[in-house]
Protein backbone atom coordinates (compact mmCIF):
# COMPACT_ATOMS: atom_id res chain seq x y z
CA UNK A 1 0.00 0.00 0.00
CA UNK A 2 1.29 3.54 -0.58
CA UNK A 3 2.63 5.64 2.38
CA UNK A 4 0.26 8.09 3.96
CA UNK A 5 2.96 11.18 3.89
CA UNK A 6 2.34 12.50 0.92
CA UNK A 7 -1.58 11.71 0.92
CA UNK A 8 -1.42 13.88 4.17
CA UNK A 9 1.12 16.51 2.91
CA UNK A 10 -1.72 16.86 -0.23
CA UNK A 11 -4.36 17.25 1.93
CA UNK A 12 -2.53 19.99 4.02
CA UNK A 13 -1.61 21.94 1.33
CA UNK A 14 -4.91 22.02 -0.86
CA UNK A 15 -6.46 23.18 2.38
CA UNK A 16 -3.99 25.76 2.83
CA UNK A 17 -4.38 27.05 -1.16
CA UNK A 18 -7.90 27.09 -0.45
CA UNK A 19 -7.33 29.70 2.18
CA UNK A 20 -4.82 31.27 0.18
CA UNK A 21 -6.83 31.24 -2.63
CA UNK A 22 -10.08 32.99 -1.30
CA UNK A 23 -7.53 35.58 0.07
CA UNK A 24 -6.29 36.40 -3.10
CA UNK A 25 -9.99 36.18 -4.98
CA UNK A 26 -11.29 38.51 -1.94
CA UNK A 27 -8.54 41.10 -2.72
CA UNK A 28 -8.51 41.00 -6.65
CA UNK A 29 -12.22 41.45 -6.50
CA UNK A 30 -11.93 44.63 -4.14
CA UNK A 31 -9.54 45.68 -6.72
CA UNK A 32 -11.94 45.27 -9.75
CA UNK A 33 -14.65 46.45 -7.84
CA UNK A 34 -12.39 49.65 -7.02
CA UNK A 35 -11.45 50.21 -10.36
CA UNK A 36 -14.37 50.39 -12.10
CA UNK A 37 -16.33 52.72 -9.78
CA UNK A 38 -13.39 55.06 -9.43
CA UNK A 39 -11.83 54.68 -13.27
CA UNK A 40 -14.13 57.06 -15.05
CA UNK A 41 -13.26 60.21 -12.68
CA UNK A 42 -9.12 59.11 -12.64
CA UNK A 43 -9.09 58.57 -16.71
CA UNK A 44 -10.95 61.83 -17.40
CA UNK A 45 -8.11 64.08 -17.25
CA UNK A 46 -5.29 61.60 -18.70
CA UNK A 47 -4.14 62.18 -21.93
CA UNK A 48 -5.29 60.67 -24.95
CA UNK A 49 -3.48 56.89 -25.25
CA UNK A 50 -3.70 56.12 -21.54
CA UNK A 51 -7.38 57.31 -21.63
CA UNK A 52 -8.96 54.88 -24.19
CA UNK A 53 -6.84 52.12 -22.34
CA UNK A 54 -8.74 49.14 -21.77
CA UNK A 55 -7.49 48.19 -18.47
CA UNK A 56 -6.94 50.96 -16.72
CA UNK A 57 -6.55 51.31 -12.90
CA UNK A 58 -7.09 54.23 -10.70
CA UNK A 59 -4.93 52.59 -7.96
CA UNK A 60 -1.20 51.26 -9.32
CA UNK A 61 0.51 51.43 -12.27
CA UNK A 62 0.05 50.55 -15.75
CA UNK A 63 0.70 46.57 -15.17
CA UNK A 64 -1.94 47.21 -12.41
CA UNK A 65 -5.18 46.05 -14.67
CA UNK A 66 -3.43 42.92 -16.35
CA UNK A 67 -2.39 42.04 -12.84
CA UNK A 68 -5.33 42.57 -11.16
CA UNK A 69 -7.56 40.24 -13.65
CA UNK A 70 -4.96 37.41 -13.85
CA UNK A 71 -5.03 37.15 -9.92
CA UNK A 72 -8.95 37.00 -10.47
CA UNK A 73 -8.66 33.96 -12.76
CA UNK A 74 -6.36 32.62 -11.19
CA UNK A 75 -8.04 32.73 -7.85
CA UNK A 76 -10.96 31.51 -8.90
CA UNK A 77 -9.91 28.37 -10.57
CA UNK A 78 -7.13 27.91 -7.75
CA UNK A 79 -10.33 27.61 -5.17
CA UNK A 80 -12.35 25.12 -8.02
CA UNK A 81 -9.13 22.87 -7.65
CA UNK A 82 -8.37 23.08 -4.40
CA UNK A 83 -12.22 22.17 -3.48
CA UNK A 84 -12.02 19.32 -6.29
CA UNK A 85 -8.68 18.18 -5.02
CA UNK A 86 -9.35 17.62 -1.50
CA UNK A 87 -12.52 15.32 -2.91
CA UNK A 88 -9.92 13.55 -5.40
CA UNK A 89 -7.06 13.42 -2.68
CA UNK A 90 -9.47 11.64 -0.42
CA UNK A 91 -10.44 8.80 -2.79
CA UNK A 92 -6.52 8.36 -3.07
CA UNK A 93 -7.00 6.45 -6.21
CA UNK A 94 -5.40 6.57 -9.59
CA UNK A 95 -8.01 8.16 -11.26
CA UNK A 96 -8.51 10.59 -8.50
CA UNK A 97 -5.24 11.51 -8.52
CA UNK A 98 -4.54 12.00 -12.19
CA UNK A 99 -7.52 14.31 -12.06
CA UNK A 100 -5.85 16.31 -9.55
CA UNK A 101 -2.88 16.31 -10.98
CA UNK A 102 -4.19 17.52 -13.90
CA UNK A 103 -6.22 20.35 -13.10
CA UNK A 104 -3.37 21.30 -9.92
CA UNK A 105 -0.75 21.85 -12.96
CA UNK A 106 -3.55 24.34 -14.61
CA UNK A 107 -3.82 26.23 -11.31
CA UNK A 108 -0.51 26.53 -11.22
CA UNK A 109 0.27 27.72 -14.66
CA UNK A 110 -2.46 30.14 -14.11
CA UNK A 111 -1.09 31.40 -10.47
CA UNK A 112 2.70 31.55 -12.05
CA UNK A 113 1.27 33.67 -14.76
CA UNK A 114 0.00 36.30 -12.13
CA UNK A 115 3.15 35.90 -10.32
CA UNK A 116 4.63 37.22 -13.41
CA UNK A 117 2.75 40.23 -13.46
CA UNK A 118 3.22 40.53 -9.81
CA UNK A 119 7.19 40.78 -10.42
CA UNK A 120 6.15 43.19 -13.57
CA UNK A 121 4.09 45.79 -11.38
CA UNK A 122 6.76 45.59 -8.11
CA UNK A 123 9.52 46.13 -11.04
CA UNK A 124 7.68 49.17 -11.96
CA UNK A 125 6.40 50.16 -8.68
CA UNK A 126 4.14 53.22 -7.25
CA UNK A 127 1.71 51.13 -5.54
CA UNK A 128 -0.64 51.31 -2.80
CA UNK A 129 -0.53 48.78 0.70
CA UNK A 130 -3.51 46.16 -0.59
CA UNK A 131 -2.09 45.78 -4.18
CA UNK A 132 1.18 44.80 -2.40
CA UNK A 133 -0.83 42.25 -0.33
CA UNK A 134 -2.13 41.12 -3.26
CA UNK A 135 1.44 40.80 -5.31
CA UNK A 136 2.70 38.95 -2.12
CA UNK A 137 0.04 36.92 -1.66
CA UNK A 138 0.12 35.73 -5.43
CA UNK A 139 3.68 35.03 -4.74
CA UNK A 140 3.18 32.96 -2.03
CA UNK A 141 0.38 31.03 -3.46
CA UNK A 142 2.27 30.32 -6.40
CA UNK A 143 4.94 28.54 -4.25
CA UNK A 144 2.30 26.40 -1.96
CA UNK A 145 0.89 25.42 -4.75
CA UNK A 146 3.76 24.43 -6.92
CA UNK A 147 4.69 21.88 -3.43
CA UNK A 148 1.48 20.59 -3.48
CA UNK A 149 1.21 19.93 -7.44
CA UNK A 150 4.36 17.94 -6.38
CA UNK A 151 2.94 16.07 -3.41
CA UNK A 152 0.23 14.84 -5.40
CA UNK A 153 2.32 13.92 -8.45
CA UNK A 154 4.04 11.72 -5.57
CA UNK A 155 0.78 10.07 -5.29
CA UNK A 156 0.21 9.27 -8.41
CA UNK A 157 3.49 7.49 -8.59
CA UNK A 158 2.81 5.71 -5.29
CA UNK A 159 -0.45 4.63 -6.74
CA UNK A 160 0.82 3.78 -10.18
CA UNK A 161 3.71 1.79 -9.02
CA UNK A 162 1.35 -0.12 -6.33
CA UNK A 163 -1.13 -0.80 -9.19
CA UNK A 164 0.81 -1.94 -11.95
CA UNK A 165 2.48 -5.37 -11.06
CA UNK A 166 5.98 -5.43 -12.47
CA UNK A 167 5.78 -7.98 -15.12
CA UNK A 168 8.56 -9.61 -16.54
CA UNK A 169 11.16 -9.01 -13.74
CA UNK A 170 11.87 -11.84 -11.12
Amino acid sequence: MASGGSKSAAFMLLMLNLGLYFVVTVIASWAVNHGIERARDSASVLSLPAKIFPIYFPVGNMATGFFVIFTLIAGVVGMATSLTGIMNVLQWDSPNLHSAAASSLISWSLTLLAMGLACKEIHIGWTEATLRTLEVLTIIVTGTQLLCTGAIHVGVRETVAVERPRVGRV
